[in-house]
C-alpha cells in the first residue's frame, strides 16, 4: 500500500499558507471560520486533498468545526480510499 500523500504536517502547512501564518502557530482546536477561513480558502484547500486522493466535499467539512475534525476526516477518507463507507 503506497504511504499517504497527505501528512499532519502537509496539512497544517496547507493551512498556514491559506491563514497567513507560521504552521506551528495553526491550532488544531480551533473553528475554520473563526481563524479567517472563508468558503474560497475552504474549496482551494478541499481541491488540493481531492488532488491528492481524499474523498472529501465542502459540505463533510463544514459539517465539522475544528481543524481537528478536518484531519480526522481526511485521514479517515485517505486509509479508506478505495473501500466502501461502512
Amino acid at each position: 500500500m503506497p504511504e499517504p500523500s497527505l501528512t499532519l504536517d502537509s496539512f497544517r502547512a496547507e493551512l498556514a499558507e491559506c491563514l497567513f501564518l507560521p504552521a506551528d502557530e495553526v491550532d488544531l482546536e480551533e473553528s475554520p471560520l473563526d481563524a479567517g477561513l472563508d468558503s474560497l480558502r475552504i474549496v482551494t484547500l478541499l481541491e488540493r486533498w481531492q488532488a491528492a486522493g481524499v474523498d472529501v466535499t465542502f459540505v463533510e467539512l463544514a459539517e465539522r468545526t475544528t481543524f481537528a475534525q478536518w484531519w480526522e476526516l481526511l485521514t479517515t477518507r485517505q486509509r479508506g480510499a478505495g473501500h466502501a463507507d461502512t
